[in-house]
C-alpha cells in the first residue's frame, strides 16, 4: 500500500485532520487517480457534520478530477496519462436500475469501510461516498470516471463530477424540460446556478431564481434566470406567479435541503407541473403538503439523485457545451485553495457565500 495525505474526518463536527494514509492498489476493474483538483460540496460538510451518519474516521470528497496513474485488469480500457473526472456514482452496470439506464440509483452495494483506505496504523477508513476524494489519490471503479480533454483545467473538470451534472441534469433529465416551459429555481447557489443553466439550456420560457439574498439573485441572473425573488418575503410563490405572466410553474427544481423550501414548493406549481427533489435534508427532517391539491391538479413531486445522470453520455455533451460558450465552468469557482486550507474553505462554502470552493493539490 501507498502513503499518501488525506483530510481525514475522526469526529463529526470537527476540523478535518490532515494526515498520512495508506491507500491499496487498483483492483479488478478500478483505476488508480493521482487528484489535481477536488471541489467542496455541501453533501461533504453534511456527512462529516454528522447529518447521515456513516462510520469514522472517514475520507469524504466527490467532486474531483486528476490523472490516472494505475490501471487494475479489466479496467474499460482506460490507461495510465489518461486525464478524467472522477464521481460518486459507483454503477455496477447489470443491475435492473442500471440496465435501465439509472446508473445513479444502482442496486448492488459497495462496502466502503472495506475499500481500498486505511489510516497509518493500518485501521478501518471509510471510503466516503465510494470516492474518499479530500485526499492525493483515489482507487475507484473505472465505471465512475469519464475521460476528459487534456486541455479542460483540473479545476473547472472537477465541477462537472457533481455540482454541474447534478443542476444540468435534474433539469434535463429528471425535469425532462421542453422548450416553452416556465421553470422555478428554489436556491441560487452551486448546485442552483447549474439548474438555471440546464433550464436555459433546455430551452424554458421564463426561469425565476428563488433565493433569500438579492446578490445571489443578481448572481443567477448571469447564469441565465430571467426573474428573481426573493424568499425571505411573505408568500414568494404569489411573486414567482407574477413573473411567469400569471401563471404556476411548469417545473420547481429544489436545489437547497431546507425544510421551508420544501414546504413551499408546491405552492410555485402551476396544472400539472412537477416539483424535483435535489437538495438534501438532513435525516429525520419531515416536510409537510396537502395530497388533495397535487391529487386534484394532477401534481407531481419526484426526486432526483445526482441529476439522473448517465456519466459517460451526459459529461461529455457538457464540455462540448462548455467549449461552445453554452455552459459556465469557470464562474463557478469561487476560490482555489491548498489540502492544507480545506477547513478554512469548508468553512467559506458552510457560510453559503461560495458557489464552489476548489482544494487544488499543488497549490502550496
Amino acid at each position: 500500500m501507498q502513503t499518501i495525505k488525506a483530510a481525514v474526518c475522526r469526529a463529526f463536527g470537527d476540523p478535518l485532520v490532515i494526515e498520512d494514509i495508506l491507500i491499496a492498489p487498483p483492483g479488478m476493474g478500478e483505476v488508480e487517480v493521482t487528484l489535481e483538483a477536488v471541489a467542496i460540496c455541501h453533501s461533504d460538510i453534511s456527512f462529516a457534520s454528522g447529518a447521515w451518519g456513516g462510520h469514522l474516521p472517514a475520507v469524504y470528497g466527490h467532486e474531483a478530477a486528476g490523472v490516472i496513474s494505475a490501471v487494475g485488469e479489466g479496467a474499460g480500457g482506460f490507461k495510465t496519462g489518461d486525464c478524467v473526472v472522477v464521481t460518486l456514482i459507483r454503477a455496477c452496470g447489470s443491475c435492473p436500475t442500471c440496465a435501465s439506464g439509472k446508473p445513479t440509483i444502482c442496486e448492488t452495494p459497495y462496502n466502503t469501510v472495506d475499500g481500498p483506505l486505511r489510516t497509518a496504523e493500518g485501521e478501518a477508513l471509510d471510503q466516503a461516498m465510494a470516492c474518499g476524494a479530500f485526499a492525493e489519490k483515489v482507487v475507484v471503479s473505472h465505471r465512475q470516471i469519464v475521460k476528459i480533454p487534456e486541455t479542460l483545467p483540473k479545476d473547472l473538470a472537477s465541477l462537472l463530477s457533481c455540482g454541474v451534472i447534478t443542476g444540468v441534469g435534474a433539469a434535463v433529465n429528471a425535469a425532462a424540460l421542453r422548450p416553452g416551459q416556465d421553470v422555478v429555481v428554489i436556491g441560487a447557489g452551486g448546485v442552483g446556478l447549474n439548474a438555471i443553466q440546464g433550464a436555459r439550456i433546455a430551452g424554458a420560457r421564463r426561469i425565476v431564481a428563488v433565493d433569500m439574498t438579492e446578490e445571489k439573485l443578481d448572481i443567477a441572473m448571469e447564469f441565465g434566470a430571467t426573474h428573481g425573488v426573493l424568499a425571505s418575503q411573505k408568500q414568494p410563490w404569489k411573486a414567482a406567479y407574477k413573473a411567469l405572466g400569471g401563471r404556476g410553474a411548469d417545473v420547481v427544481l429544489i436545489t437547497v435541503g431546507a425544510i421551508p423550501a420544501y414546504d413551499q414548493a408546491p405552492r410555485y406549481l402551476g396544472r400539472g407541473g412537477k416539483a424535483i427533489m435535489i437538495g438534501m435534508p438532513h435525516t429525520g427532517d419531515m416536510s409537510t403538503y396537502e395530497p388533495v391539491v397535487l391529487a386534484a391538479l394532477g401534481q407531481g413531486i419526484i426526486g432526483s439523485k445526482m441529476g439522473d445522470v448517465v456519466i459517460q453520455r451526459d459529461i461529455p455533451w457538457m464540455i462540448d457545451l462548455y467549449e461552445q460558450g453554452r455552459l459556465k465552468l469557470d464562474e463557478l469557482i469561487s476560490g482555489r485553495w491548498a489540502l492544507s486550507q480545506i477547513n478554512e474553505a469548508i468553512e467559506d462554502t458552510r457560510s453559503g457565500a461560495a458557489r464552489r470552493n476548489v482544494i487544488l493539490f499543488n497549490k502550496g
